[in-house]
């Protein structure tokens, strides 16, 4: 059956699949379904995904492929230990912002990293960014801290995937942040239990997230780590 010209008839499958996916459940949802809601016949999907686990598949593997970029271009030979560590959590809490969707699904339903030709790949990602984080010859008391960032990623974008990117990464990074810092100051966290200056980057990204125009202050001041005193002070130098 060849493709019309004007219709990338895959593309559609795969985001209807999506859909019914997200909405009943995988086991739940048949190929007859997603032709009915799609208006093709069902030999017209069994034509580009001859089962339904090659359409789940093909779902997950954008996630996987960004995934495997993140820890494979990480690892540079000779490069900072830190550098690197930083390079793997961002680059995997991008990966799973960018395909927030298809990562929801399995809050709702296992079948999307149960199957065979998903889980390891998955899987065989994440060991090798927890290997990366902890660095070279890490105690146990690195590896359980890689294995705490690693996990700290995941969670906050399946539960929390409505919120705006940009304040979700911001706050995501700086809980993990915690992880490898020393504690704050004694008489700073009685005060306010945040610090009292903004990084660069975090100015940066506060004068971002006010220039759009669409947050709290109180969101702001979260996504960046500090009060809402700390934040306007800023802002208004």
């Amino acid at each position: 059956m060849p493709e019309s010209p004007q219709r990338d008839t895959r593309a559609e499958i795969l985001a209807t699949a999506r859909e019914l996916f997200g909405r009943h459940g995988y086991q739940r949802t048949s190929l007859r379904q997603i032709a009915a809601l799609l208006g093709v016949s069902k030999a017209a999907v069994l034509y580009h995904f001859p089962t339904k686990a090659e359409i789940l598949a093909a779902l997950a593997e954008p996630l996987l492929r960004d995934l495997d970029a993140a820890v494979t271009n990480a690892r540079t030979e000779g490069a900072d230990p830190v550098a690197v560590r930083w390079s793997v959590i961002e680059g995997v809490l991008d990966a799973l912002l960018a395909h927030r969707r298809s990562l929801r699904m399995s809050v709702h339903d296992l079948a999307l990293l149960s199957q065979d030709t998903v889980f390891p790949r998955f899987a065989a990602a994440l060991e090798l960014a927890n290997d990366l984080v902890a660095g070279p010859n890490p105690d146990v008391a690195a590896r359980v801290r890689a294995a705490q960032a690693i996990a700290m990623l995941s969670d906050p974008v399946m539960l929390l995937a409505d919120l705006p990117t940009d304040l979700l990464r911001a706050e995501v990074l700086r809980g993990v942040r915690r992880l490898f810092t020393e504690s704050e100051p004694a008489q700073e966290r009685r005060r306010t239990g945040r610090p009292s200056r903004l990084a660069p980057d975090q100015l940066a990204l506060a004068q971002r997230l006010h220039e759009q125009g669409e947050h709290t202050g109180d969101e702001i001041a979260a996504a960046v780590g500090v009060s809402r005193a700390t934040l306007y002070r800023h802002l208004s130098q």
